[in-house]
């Protein structure tokens, strides 16, 4: 598990790769703002980007150098004594922005920009206020942004301003850059998309290449915003090429660690190394240790997120040992402190926990001291609650955290306050002085609310509610858990810029929220649980399922369609729905059956127990031998989750049960659960098919549907990107079975199943099913879930691309994808993950795959029997418990029959 700050949550949106406040190339600065109150995580690189001063480039880099023709004459700065003390004011304001002191910064901006007005100097006011608009945005002050970048545009694009075209229009283009990152931050992604495209055209017409490519980055990450990958993925290609066509210079090597930690960012751990690997070795050209100390942090923060630790242990001890920057060296220390506190290494752990206290007191206030403290804070509360430490004391961790508080209060920073009075509540909550957490936390929330920082808001209502919980106050604590789940909900599209390691931040900063509200609304009070209840904690699981996936892919692309009564109501009333939560210290089952009320029933057992007898199942599933423990440990889990419901099941008729699982669950079949009584499988009573939530799938029965399928394997040895996947010999055959059921085929084997001949196939004919034969692998990491075709892996966020239709004439929806030959990745628990992120991403109604690949001719049985019973007019979900049944026939080993799962749309 990785140990630094992941998820980076913005004020509403993530902020660009790199912004504009003009003076240096490309300044980066680690930015804690966007990332909340996480324990032991990642403080710089997050990346939010620090914008630069507009102007002080153009005044000291000849136009001419960047590809645009500037006469000599003209200068961005005034000449005369009041100019030259105006002049001094924007230098002192980049200063005081780049120490963090952001409200200091404004005043002065708004000095200068009130002398540039009197005096009537347009061009240089424009320039002022859209630097004041950057300012603005980093305390929350959105209106105020928002009137002085509109303000600046207005003035650039007056008849009346009098600079010359080339640098007016470079100006202009810079204050668009300032305004489409106020427009990501406040959630609009395709307005500032749009904002930067206009800026981007400015710098094509004046040639002006260098600037360009920060500007694409941040384009690039408003398309991943939106969640178009694809895009995202052509425009930082494109970005990479650029810059490493440029000579070497700090430019460059700063433009690839901005583009390395996009690439982090958005999950390319191995293109992101590669790139901050580029980064660092342009840094030693040029001789640039503050290049080659940031360069070297980024990639331990990459290494991390790749879980190799000795490297990310040795890139951060190298960057703190070439740093000429006080605030590198104690950032990289600090991601040490936190790395060693992971490996659990006590005695090194306190000698540099020793260094950083001293570095730290040397500080100068700033918002990045401020974060810095809260930072060194929860590593020292961590290091305190894994050991039996004396020092440091509580009481020494607190006086860290005051003083980031007035620091914070010292220059105004509101965002940073809310930071440090909620994180000094939090330690307060650790040491049982609720009180005094609640205190805290009311402030820091009140503060969060008055600057509109959501992303801040729900850590603290989250923290709220846990307070309130252990006080005894059941209803006030629920009341708080709701507000931030809603928070949350309102923040979905905004949890797409996470940084490294995703999946462990997510589990620690959201995912608890939704879990721990759950288990509040299913407390058993007397009287037992009530309807409004149930209703709360159903909508919470299939919420938390969707942002799961969101979580997954970086992007939330995925979007409800569904109310949830109607979909068994009303469509299928045969069909009842069971969602089972596995809380810490018991099993949950939520009921849906058709017309009627929600039914819930528990299990008292430690969650480990649950997660130890899934995983025994497991292992055992894939032992040909390991039948009658198959059904011993099974039979626990039909009782969990079956057993309960039983009389209900019968008397209202149900035919097939669907399943949105949780957690471990979506690693075992449902088929393979064992009645002892009755001395069956559940496969033998039910069809069963299982959903990532009844609002991403609408079920609709296909009547009189045409089977027409494109078919495609490779059934000999490859070697492929660096892996040698085995030969697959019943492909052929099963291809072969495929078109005796289904006549109206295409076939694709072998070199003819190349990712350009699908898609050729795909965009010219209308297939209602895809079926692939070859190696596929679902993994919690989404750059490790693939399907091989001949000469590629093909990525699951490249399957939208692949399977989806783009003839708009035609319907864009494949009914079925069946991958025939497919895995869990072994050792990872939420692998299962990864076979749902495929189920929506290639856009199929309906998914078929396995758990296990069989390499057996009972594959070819089950595939050739479902294709037959769907032919004969029966509903997915049956005709795949047919085809089951059809092999258990002949052979019960569960290991033949059972790794078969229906995703999506049984119907």
């Amino acid at each position: 598990m990785t140990a630094f700050l992941c998820i980076a949550l913005s004020p509403v949106l993530a902020k660009p790769a790199i912004v504009y406040f003009a003076t240096q190339n490309l300044i980066e600065q680690g930015k804690w703002e966007k990332q909340g109150n996480q324990k032991n995580r990642e403080l710089v690189n997050a990346k939010s980007p620090i914008p630069y001063f507009l102007g002080r480039q153009l005044s000291q880099t000849p136009l001419s150098s960047r590809g645009v023709s500037s006469p000599t004459s003209y200068s961005l700065f005034p000449l005369k004594s009041q100019a030259s003390q105006t002049r001094s004011l924007v230098e002192q304001g980049k200063i005081l922005y780049d120490t963090g002191q952001f409200t200091e910064a404004v005043k002065v901006l708004q000095q200068a920009a009130t002398v540039f007005r009197a005096s009537k100097d347009e061009l240089r006011e424009a320039m002022t206020l859209s630097n004041l608009s950057l300012a603005d945005q980093q305390l929350g002050l959105w209106v105020e942004a928002e009137e002085a970048i509109a303000q600046s545009l207005k003035l650039l694009q007056s008849e009346e301003n009098t600079g010359t075209s080339s640098q007016r229009l470079q100006i202009i283009a810079q204050a668009l850059d300032v305004q489409g990152q106020l427009q990501l931050s406040q959630g609009h992604a395709q307005t500032a998309l749009t904002t930067w495209q206009k800026a981007a055209n400015i710098y094509q017409q004046l040639g002006d290449r260098v600037t360009l490519t920060r500007n694409r980055i941040n384009s690039a990450q408003a398309l991943q915003a939106l969640g178009l990958y694809l895009q995202a993925n052509k425009t930082l290609n494109e970005v990479q090429q650029t810059l490493t066509s440029l000579p070497d210079s700090l430019l460059v090597a700063t433009g690839l660690r901005s583009l390395g930690n996009v690439r982090r960012v958005v999950g390319d751990l191995n293109v992101s190394r590669l790139v901050l690997g580029k980064s660092l070795a342009v840094a030693k050209r040029v001789q640039s240790p503050k290049a080659i100390a940031e360069a070297q942090l980024s990639l331990g923060n990459t290494a991390r997120a790749q879980q190799d630790t000795e490297a990310a242990l040795q890139y951060y001890q190298q960057a703190a040992t070439v740093s000429v920057s006080p605030i590198t060296r104690i950032q990289a220390h600090l991601n040490l402190l936190s790395l060693l506190l992971e490996k659990k290494e006590n005695k090194n752990v306190l000698a540099l926990s020793s260094q950083i206290q001293s570095e730290i007191s040397n500080l100068p206030p700033s918002r990045t001291s401020v974060y810095i403290r809260i930072k060194f804070a929860k590593s020292l509360t961590q290091l305190k609650e894994k050991t039996s430490i004396d020092s440091p004391s509580w009481l020494n961790i607190a006086q860290q955290l005051s003083t980031a508080i007035e620091q914070a209060q010292s220059l105004q920073d509101q965002r940073a306050e809310s930071y440090a009075q909620g994180s000094l509540g939090e330690l307060y909550e650790k040491t049982e002085q609720f009180s005094d957490a609640q205190n805290l936390t009311e402030k820091a929330l009140f503060i969060a609310q008055s600057i509109n920082a959501s992303d801040i808001a729900y850590q603290w209502q989250w923290q709220l509610g846990r307070i309130l919980k252990k006080k005894g106050n059941i209803q006030g604590a629920i009341a708080s858990y709701n507000v931030a789940y809603n928070t949350l909900q309102s923040l979905r599209g905004d949890l797409v810029a996470f940084n490294p390691d995703v999946q462990f931040s997510f589990r620690e900063n959201v995912e608890p929220v939704y879990r721990e509200l759950v288990k509040l609304l299913l407390r058993s009070p007397q009287g037992g649980i009530n309807q409004d209840n149930l209703k709360q904690a159903r909508n919470v699981i299939e919420s938390l399922q969707l942002v799961e996936l969101d979580n997954f892919f970086r992007s939330a692309c995925l979007n409800p369609t569904q109310e949830l009564d109607p979909v068994v109501d009303k469509k299928d009333q045969q069909a009842a729905v069971i969602y089972p939560i596995i809380l810490p210290d018991r099993l949950d089952v939520i009921l849906k059956l058709p017309n009627q009320d929600l039914r819930h029933y528990k299990t008292v057992i430690a969650q480990d127990d649950v997660e130890n007898i899934i995983e025994e199942l497991r292992k055992n599933l894939l032992d040909v031998s390991g039948t009658y423990q198959v059904q011993q440990q099974s039979q626990q889990i039909y009782d969990w989750l079956i057993r309960p419901a039983q009389t209900e099941l019968a008397k209202s008729g149900i035919k097939t049960l669907v399943f949105v699982l949780d957690g471990d669950l979506r690693n075992i079949p449902m088929a393979v659960l064992y009645d002892k009584q009755q001395e069956k499988y559940l496969v033998e009573k039910y069809a069963i098919a299982l959903t990532p939530g009844l609002q991403l799938f609408d079920p609709k029965p296909l009547q009189k549907l045409r089977l027409n399928a494109l078919i495609a394997g490779v059934s000999e040895k490859r070697p492929v990107e660096g892996r040698e996947f085995p030969a697959l010999e019943n492909v052929p055959r099963e291809l072969k079975e495929i078109q005796s059921e289904i006549s109206k085929s295409k076939e694709l084997l072998n070199q003819k199943f190349t990712e350009l001949n699908l898609q050729k196939q795909l965009q010219t004919n209308s297939f209602t099913v895809v079926h692939l034969a070859t190696h596929s692998e679902f993994s919690s990491d989404p750059e490790k879930t693939f399907i091989l075709t001949w000469d590629r892996l093909v990525k699951v966020k490249e399957f939208d691309n692949l399977l989806r239709v783009n003839d708009k004439n035609r319907s864009s929806s494949i009914e079925l994808l069946v991958l025939s030959a497919c895995k869990t990745a072994e050792g990872d628990k939420r692998a299962a993950l990864g076979l749902a992120g495929i189920a929506v991403r290639a856009g199929a109604r309906s998914t078929l795959a396995t758990l296990w690949s069989v390499e057996d001719s009972s594959t070819i049985d089950v595939m050739s029997e479902f294709y037959r019973q769907l032919k004969a007019g029966v509903n997915k979900a049956e005709a795949l418990q047919r085809a089951q049944l059809a092999v258990f026939a002949k052979d019960n080993n569960p290991y033949l029959w059972a790794p078969y799962i229906l995703v999506g749309n049984w119907l």
